[in-house]
């Protein structure tokens, strides 16, 4: 009997070897973060979807016992972080912060936000308050964690508290440092939203989509995360499951621009088309501009390849969001190649002139309209085919 204990107490239930146990470790942080990343994050903090009540209670019992987080903070904290993002207020901005202090103290600046009585006031309205949140989850947060490392054990023995505490570090460094720390600081941007938001790599799967972070800035309420061809929200894919299932029902997406072909007026449903895929629009004239800007620099002989490839950098900072061109340590070089060059301000002068029109979007119909045909007109006019090219392309939005 003694024999039989001792071997349970070394093995546990499952009795699994040591690449069953690591496989089963990363099944089981990965069912974390999509609790985190399709509950938590899509479903409540931002209303992208909506879930079965047997979906939305499986997660939050599953964050409550794997976490100990619970909803209603959560999302205020991360609300606030939209609301405030890339300032003092901001909860956890690298910018801010430091990139260390985010990327390795992220759950510490979480839990110290949560506590936020006005946080929780202002941000957390609308998430679950019902007898079990308040009468279990929320009295007892520190149950569902013990709960969890004696399951552990009991399935896979004297290692099950290593998997245990692979379990308690995965949300914090993954969600609470990479996301928030690395998604703000390094990475590409397909979007030139006001803050300083990347998408760490275009593959979300590891963090269930999270890593597409300026995606989300760009577009908050949409259920997918994905924007470009070669990008994959595995967040996403297991919506479209949980959807088939009758589990989900998405509420609201990106929006995909439609155009008509030999299309010329401009008119009221051009201008809310436009403004609807404002960020897209955007994007595409930051491409535009930045091949004018590769044509010049290859022109300029005087100035070697690394200098070239350095500087052509510094144009996609540029021109992918004001935050970030801030901080451009070329701003300087470029900013002579650009008094030196006219066609170069044409093209910076339409692109704060376009972008002027969102920022604007409070006016009558009427005007942005005439805003938005007196831009074509210029562009139209400024003998620069690519430019007349992409005007023409924005008459076709309807």
């Amino acid at each position: 009997m003694f024999t039989t204990s001792l071997a349970f107490f070394s093995h546990g239930l499952l009795s699994l070897l040591w690449w069953q146990i690591l496989l089963a470790t990363l099944v089981l942080t990965h069912v974390t973060i999509v609790s985190v990343t399709v509950y938590l994050h899509r479903c409540q903090a931002h209303r992208a979807l909506d879930l079965h009540p047997v979906a939305s209670h499986f997660f939050r019992f599953w964050l409550w016992m794997t976490t100990g987080m619970l909803t209603g903070p959560w999302a205020a904290v991360h609300r606030k972080h939209h609301a405030k993002c890339e300032t003092a207020e901001d909860p956890h901005s690298p910018q801010i912060r430091g990139i260390w202090k985010v990327l390795l103290g992220g759950a510490e600046l979480y839990r110290v936000e949560a506590k936020n009585e006005e946080t929780l006031r202002r941000f957390g309205h609308g998430t679950p308050n019902d007898w079990i949140e308040r009468n279990i989850y929320a009295r007892y947060p520190n149950l569902g964690v013990s709960l969890l490392v004696v399951i552990d054990v009991a399935l896979f023995g004297v290692v099950g508290v290593s998997v245990w505490a692979v379990q308690m570090m995965w949300i914090p460094f993954w969600a609470g440092g990479v996301v928030n720390g690395v998604g703000h600081f390094l990475g590409y941007r397909n979007f030139g939203s006001a803050d300083a938001s990347t998408n760490v790599i275009p593959l979300g799967i590891l963090i269930g989509g999270e890593e597409l972070h300026n995606n989300h800035h760009a577009y908050v309420t949409s259920a997918r995360l994905s924007s470009r061809w070669y990008e994959f929200d595995i967040g996403w894919m297991y919506i479209r499951i949980l959807s088939a299932l009758g589990l989900a029902k998405v509420r609201k997406v990106a929006p995909t621009p439609h155009l008509v072909k030999g299309k010329m007026v401009l008119d009221d449903e051009t201008v809310q088309a436009i403004l609807r895929n404002r960020y897209e629009v955007m994007a595409n004239y930051a491409r535009t501009a930045e091949r004018a800007f590769r044509q010049e620099l290859e022109r300029m002989g005087h100035i070697s390849r690394h200098e070239r490839f350095l500087l052509m950098r510094g144009v996609r900072t540029w021109f992918r969001g004001a935050y970030a061109a801030q901080g451009n340590r070329w701003q300087r070089q470029l900013t002579e190649i650009y008094n030196r060059n006219q066609k170069l301000r044409t093209y910076v002068e339409l692109r704060d002139d376009l972008s002027a029109i969102w920022e604007r979007s409070n006016r009558s119909r009427e005007q942005l309209l005439y805003q938005l045909q007196e831009w074509c007109r210029r562009a139209e006019h400024s003998g620069i085919n690519a430019l007349e090219e992409f005007s023409l392309r924005l008459r076709q939005y309807a």
